[in-house]
């Protein structure tokens, strides 16, 4: 058999099982892109480009709105939990169960059995979105091929437990150095300790209290938080350098220019001699707003929540597209050794999103 295969016409549980199997670290997606591009091809309705390891399909039947359904097909490095194993209590396990191939398989079932949706869609599989940013496939996409991209509301389909959470939080992350002046450990008072130093960047971060505002009705939560520390030359060396990673993730209502100047004024004062900003992502709005917002939520039901982490929903913010996260697992198992998902969520997910589509 040839283990790069999918089979649309499976239910959507059987097809993650299959996705999960395909093995797709991040940087290594090239078979299991070959094998969705190879799937979609063969359905008359889309049209289908590809760019890099990065697959996108549309339809073109002139309606008045326009909606993506996205995902990753890249997962984190596996940690012997492939291949699948589907239990006795519909728990399916494995590498992406969660995050996401769960929702990639819903994403292709609506792609194989709704040729004619109620909104023409636009179904994204990119690449290299768990590693740096620079990186991810949807920024790729977006910069290459922005007219693909072309739509008035997002889907992606991250895990969410199949409820709909709104925008997501920005992620700054810097670098906090300390410096100071090598010397004997016998003979400190010659020198000056780095690491020392260091301890007021640290009561500053226990003293720290978050915000957490309300955007757009949803209440996020904010954090500041040291994430490493590094330091030290020699068991009997006064060290001349501290580095402290700071973690900053902040709510949608903030722009990255205002996150940056937060987090500069927080440590104005705690002796920082070199402020380096390691990485930063900014964050995005809910966009519950929006009319096509607003059928979703009606035709998927519940209530919405705010998004934590960092998605991909912020790139779409950026294009001017309105999005939300919607997905079927629960992404406290997302990275997990012990990743699974419900298969009874998957079907659910596909359901209410058929709903939409259809109704």
């Amino acid at each position: 058999m040839d283990h790069a295969a999918l089979d649309l016409s499976l239910d959507a549980a059987a097809l993650t099982a299959q996705l999960v199997d395909i093995r797709s670290e991040s940087g290594a997606e090239k078979p299991l892109a070959d094998a969705i591009e190879r799937e979609l091809r063969a359905l008359p309705h889309l049209t289908v480009d590809r760019h890099g390891n990065n697959v996108v399909a549309r339809t073109h039947l002139g309606r008045a709105e326009r909606v993506i359904l996205a995902g990753h097909i890249d997962t984190v490095p596996i940690a012997d939990n492939v291949p699948s194993r589907l239990d006795d209590q519909g728990i399916l396990w494995g590498c992406g169960t969660s995050d996401m191939k769960s929702g990639v398989a819903v994403q292709l079932r609506i792609a194989a059995t709704v040729p004619a949706p109620n909104r023409d869609l636009t179904f994204v599989f990119y690449d290299n979105e768990e590693v740096a940013a620079h990186l991810n496939g949807l920024g790729h996409v977006a910069a290459a091929h922005p007219e693909w991209l072309a739509g008035d509301f997002a889907v992606l389909l991250e895990p969410s437990d199949a409820q709909v959470e709104g925008g997501c939080q920005g992620t700054l992350r810097v670098l906090l150095r300390t410096k100071g002046e090598r010397a004997h450990s016998a003979r400190s008072w010659m020198g000056s300790n780095a690491v020392h130093a260091a301890a007021p960047i640290l009561a500053r971060l226990a003293a720290y209290e978050p915000r957490r505002p309300v955007v757009d009705g949803l209440e996020y939560h904010e954090g500041l938080n040291a994430v490493g520390i590094t330091g030290g030359v020699a068991t009997n060396v006064i060290p001349d350098e501290c580095t402290v990673t700071v973690n900053f993730r902040y709510a949608p209502d903030r722009t990255e220019e205002e996150a940056l100047a937060h987090v500069r004024e927080v440590f104005a004062d705690c002796g920082v001699s070199e402020f380096v900003v390691d990485d930063h992502s900014g964050a995005a709005r809910p966009g519950l707003t929006h009319p096509a917002a607003a059928a979703f939520m009606k035709a998927v039901g519940g209530e919405a929540r705010p998004k934590f982490g960092w998605t991909d929903v912020a790139r779409f913010s950026a294009l001017g597209i309105p999005a939300v996260n919607y997905g079927p697992a629960d992404p406290l198992y997302a990275h997990k050794r012990d990743e699974h998902v419900a298969t009874a969520k998957i079907t659910h997910c596909e359901e209410r999103l058929r709903a939409w589509l259809t109704s």
